[in-house]
């Protein structure tokens, strides 16, 4: 029934341009796991083989997260756990994480990242020193995605600019070329394409060619993305949340990522070396909201995993 359902929210529906449908080919989306209990079946929502990013939130049981990496990839998903460096608390719990990811998940894909708490729990506090500890080239990962701050990051450069962050982009590019596993930046979300189009610029510009998975917010309620934009740091183009808000005609009204995509697929269309590979979907409205909008607009090309 799932298969039905999926082929005939994508005949009925899709409503896109090709540079929108070429754009959103590869997508990946973010979910965690009691986010996940509420979708029934995900082979109903999301084209076959898409990149399942599983985030880990401080307290959430690492059983928690092994179960539904494991829910997930037996529905036919690639399944990408976040790792978050300051909430494990030693080289010897990162071991047995990706064990228990391997053995019972067979995940071969990680999100390294710092992890949104203020005071490390052990002996990491960022990226760069999971990196460091050579754990997931031993174990045969094969992608690695690591964090981009398209608005910078306040927790990082906290007197402001992008000294710090722009530091780690030349580490992780120099780690790039001694990893065997293909990496990638995934990235805070944005709402404005100009910013982001000039940011993805500049990062070519100093020498990183690590592709890049803009993180763009799903669907949600206008107060919804407001308060998770200011919580994650999302810089200047929060003034475009600002400025809808003040229009009451908008105000009631559901934002849709379509204006930022729409200027980013025409942006990649007429410059195919741009080096923004995919989109990453934070489904800030419900993973089930977010999946039938990219449904409706050409992110369901590719065939769905047959229910068994």
């Amino acid at each position: 029934m799932a298969l039905l359902n999926f082929k005939r929210k994508t005949e009925e529906v899709k409503t896109t341009s090709p540079q929108m449908e070429a754009f959103l080919q590869g997508y990946s989306i973010e979910v965690m796991p009691r986010t996940a209990t509420k979708v029934e079946d995900f082979r109903a929502l999301l084209p076959a083989d898409t990149r399942v990013y599983i985030a880990h939130i401080e307290g959430t049981p690492i059983e928690d997260m092994v179960a539904t990496a494991k829910r997930i990839a037996d529905e036919g998903y690639k399944v990408m756990p976040h790792f978050p460096a300051r909430i494990i608390k030693d080289a010897a719990t990162l071991e047995n994480w990706i064990a228990m990811y391997q053995g019972e998940a067979g995940v071969d894909q990680a999100l390294m990242l710092a992890g949104g708490v203020a005071e490390p729990h052990g002996a990491f506090s960022d990226s760069m020193q999971l990196l460091e500890t050579g754990l997931f080239d031993k174990a045969g990962f094969k992608r690695l995605h690591v964090a981009g701050h398209p608005e910078g990051n306040k927790d990082i450069d906290p007197t402001g600019g992008t000294a710090n962050v722009d530091a780690a982009l030349r580490w992780k590019q120099n780690f790039s070329e001694r990893s065997d596993a293909k990496m990638a930046l995934a990235t805070q979300f944005a709402f404005e394409a100009a910013p982001i189009i000039d940011w993805a610029n500049g990062v070519k510009s100093a020498g990183i060619d690590i592709p890049i998975h803009i993180g763009i917010a799903g669907p949600a309620k206008l107060q919804t993305l407001i308060k998770f934009a200011i919580a994650c740091g999302v810089g200047p183009s929060l003034k475009v949340l600002q400025k809808r808000a003040m229009d009451v005609t908008k105000l009631l009204l559901p934002y849709e990522p379509t204006e930022v995509l729409t200027e980013l697929a025409a942006h990649k269309a007429a410059n195919p070396d741009f080096n923004i590979e995919s989109v990453h979907f934070f489904p800030l409205g419900g993973i089930k909201t977010n999946a039938n909008w990219a449904i409706q607009n050409g992110g369901a090309s590719a065939a769905p995993v047959t229910p068994s």
